[in-house]
């Protein structure tokens, strides 16, 4: 049985939810007061009403479910900003590159050409001309060469990793000019190859800086040109496939391979962990190439739809994401109350909370990181950021405990995985400014430390949400609500108040957009009074809450007071700073604004019946191009074992745990045909739909199981 349905413009009135069908485990509901332990005290795992989850938007009861089982159940495709949707569809190289990194090398031209794309048509020439005396006139009479001025230390490490790959018997360093600020490369022979030496023997041209102005005797620590060329786009743009893992490891093991760091790269938002996804990702000078050339040895990651363009990716610049999401093992009392549901959903939407992926999987959330930092609390904030975690691997979390105990910057930085850009950017400020931890907290990428406050206003727009539907309902506007303006021009897509989706990591999820909306965006929100409610000119769909900041309304009913309460409880004022670190304060913010009610775009649902657990339900981008392209990626995945397949463990092992099957042709079980006469036929349910990058599926599934969507929840449920 299958469903489909497009986006209606209007809501069904609804009143308040009841609780949900027996049949379901008991729900702990949180209070509107209910305020998150200190710090110190949090050991468990963060659950939904810890963070203000606590509603429903229908009555309609739910059904009992397994999301995100297997890793392939959950499928996120990004919808970039001209409503494209982002998927992996080719390993091609862009129109005349050439593939510059195969194993064993290039020939001296292949080499040339991809130096002349690198560096520029005079450094390949000056190139080409010291290969040939080097070859015509032999070793001992040719000098070292020094190519173009090189502002880039990120581009010069390319160019220094080049040679290293194409040309054996060339040495690279870096040298500077005499002003003590322009640095170029110097390619030489290496020792040993009969080069011209000076008297001490060091290899070294020891002519010193001469009319050139160049130091070349001086070498330069340094890694990566500023030289490309002309007619191609300084970033390279490329879809990145993932499977269970987050967007920031996946980023930080590419960047591994090619010696560059995690901020180099640009994307508009983290995709889920525990989930097969595709996203657009930008690189600055970086060949296509290089990247393709990984595909092989990547294993969960895929990277491929090459394209140069002139400018990168910035968080927040996407239209939404496009989930394909199975529910497994499906009990319920009939299929009706599923029918039931999945209509509920499509006529009533879901309340938009923040997921509890907006907060953290640490022992301590990521909000009450941000009410240390409000307040003021440097030094608090550091330790809970660098504090162990729940859920994290035993040897992260044994540096951590260390750390806490002795103090030891320098063990924590060996041993800290690159990933981990916020806590090795804190340590590394720290061994320079020992004890000054605002200094620390400043080190931390500014979409990072975001991060933290804007999780405490979302913690308060929660509690906010859950409020203003306990109060009022959703079945009308009441005075005092805030509503956009009917002549605002902003329809549904442009609420972005952040730019994450399922995203399960405390990477850079968190964006800056509410600081950053636009200020007539700011300017089309009212408060509902009287002559507009006697109108109807307004609907629940109509209503929002803020994001407090400097430049935002708080309703003009009782609901304003859930904000300053909660923030009275956690010693933060929201009218006034006790500190003046911009960043770091809620009234140096603009804000923004949320809407209370989402419902899913361009829903499409089908009932499915299965027998094996192992078997993919969904067909990945990967399944797909195995399919299309057999040739293609069965070479690219010959050696079986870096295979990306969609293969993944169930939940009863471990929620991360994956085994790897060779091959790279998946089948998709097809309902009633795989498995034994007597093996126990299961239900499952697939749901496609579109969200705006402000929403989050699991609110989406929540509203239909009514059931918690934490990690710790579904965990007993699969058990």
């Amino acid at each position: 049985m299958r469903g489909r349905h497009l986006l209606s413009p209007l809501l069904s009135p609804l009143a308040y939810p009841k609780p949900p069908s027996s049949r379901l485990a008991p729900r702990r509901v949180a209070s509107h007061r209910t305020v998150a332990p200190p710090p110190a005290a949090r050991r468990a795992p963060l659950s939904e009403p810890d963070v203000g989850i606590s509603r429903f938007a229908s009555a309609l009861p739910g059904f009992r479910g397994a999301l995100k089982k297997r890793y392939s159940d959950f499928v996120v495709h990004e919808v970039a900003l001209d409503g494209s949707l982002v998927r992996l569809t080719s390993f091609d190289l862009p129109d005349g590159e050439c593939v510059d990194a195969k194993e064993g090398g290039m020939d001296e031209a292949q080499a040339l050409e991809s130096f002349r794309l690198l560096c520029g048509d005079a450094d390949c020439e000056a190139l080409r001309g010291f290969l040939e005396r080097v070859s015509e006139g032999g070793d001992s009479d040719v000098s070292p060469i020094i190519l173009s001025a090189d502002a880039d230390k990120t581009h010069r490490s390319e160019v220094h990793d080049f040679f290293k790959r194409n040309f054996e018997a060339l040495l690279t360093d870096t040298v500077e000019h005499s002003d003590g600020i322009q640095r170029c490369i110097r390619v030489r022979l290496k020792p040993g190859r009969r080069e011209r030496r000076d008297v001490d023997g060091r290899g070294r041209n020891r002519k010193g800086t001469g009319s050139s102005g160049w130091r070349d005797d001086k070498p330069f620590d340094s890694r990566g040109s500023i030289i490309w060329p002309d007619h191609l786009g300084k970033f390279i743009r490329f879809h990145l496939y993932k499977e269970n893992k987050d967007t920031q490891e996946a980023l930080g093991k590419i960047g591994k391979m090619l010696g560059l760091q995690p901020r180099s790269f640009g994307f508009a938002g983290t995709k889920d962990k525990r989930a097969v996804t595709t996203q657009q990702v930008t690189v600055f000078k970086v060949q296509a190439s290089r990247l393709v050339a990984l595909n092989s040895k990547l294993i969960g990651i895929k990277v491929g739809d090459f394209s140069y363009v002139k400018e990168g990716l910035a968080l927040g610049q996407l239209m939404g994401n496009r989930f394909t999401i199975t529910l497994r093992s499906v009990v319920t009392e009939s299929e009706d109350v599923i029918k039931a549901a999945l209509d509920g959903l499509i006529t009533n939407g879901f309340i938009n909370y923040y997921g509890l992926q907006r907060f953290g999987s640490g022992s301590v959330p990521n909000h009450q990181v941000g009410a240390a930092l409000l307040r003021g609390e440097w030094r608090n904030a550091v330790q809970l950021i660098l504090g162990p975690r729940e859920g994290e691997c035993d040897n992260i979390n044994r540096v951590r405990e260390h750390f806490k105990e002795y103090g030891d910057i320098g063990t924590a930085l060996r041993n800290f995985p690159r990933y981990l850009i916020t806590e090795r950017a804190i340590l590394q400020r720290l061994k320079k400014y020992p004890g000054n931890y605002l200094q620390a907290l400043m080190a931390i990428p500014r979409t990072l430390r975001l991060m933290y406050v804007h999780s405490y206003q979302s913690y308060l727009w929660n509690h906010a949400a859950s409020m203003r539907v306990q109060k009022y309902g959703i079945s009308r506007v009441v005075e005092g609500d805030l509503v956009y303006k009917k002549e605002s021009p902003f329809e549904q897509g442009a609420l972005k108040a952040t730019s994450e989706d399922d995203g399960q990591t405390m990477s850079s999820e968190m964006n800056a957009c509410c600081e950053t909306l636009p200020e007539e965006m700011i300017q089309s929100v009212k408060i509902a009074d009287s002559e507009d409610l006697s109108k109807s000119l307004y609907t629940f769909e109509d209503v929002v809450l803020p994001l407090p900041g400097s430049e935002t309304l708080f309703p003009g009913n009782e609901v304003a007071g859930i904000y300053h309460e909660i923030a009275m409880k956690d010693g933060i004022n929201l009218r006034e700073s006790v500190h003046g670190v911009e960043d770091l304060s809620i009234t140096r913010m603009k804000g923004g604004y949320r809407r209370v009610i989402q419902r899913p775009i361009d829903f499409e649902w089908d009932l499915i019946t299965y027998t094996d657990e192992k078997i993919p339900l969904v067909e990945t981008d990967l399944d797909v191009l195995s399919k299309t392209k057999p040739l293609e990626v069965n070479e690219l995945l010959s050696d079986g074992i870096s295979s990306c397949t969609s293969h993944d463990s169930g939940l009863e092992a471990s929620l991360d745990a994956s085994e790897s099957i060779n091959g790279a042709s998946l089948v998709v079980a097809e309902a009633k045909s795989i498995g034994s006469s007597d093996m126990l036929e299961k239900l499952a349910i697939k749901l496609a739909f579109t969200l705006p990058a402000s929403s989050y599926a699991t609110m989406a599934i929540r509203e239909l199981m009514k059931t918690s969507t934490s990690v710790a929840h579904q965990k007993t449920l699969n058990i």
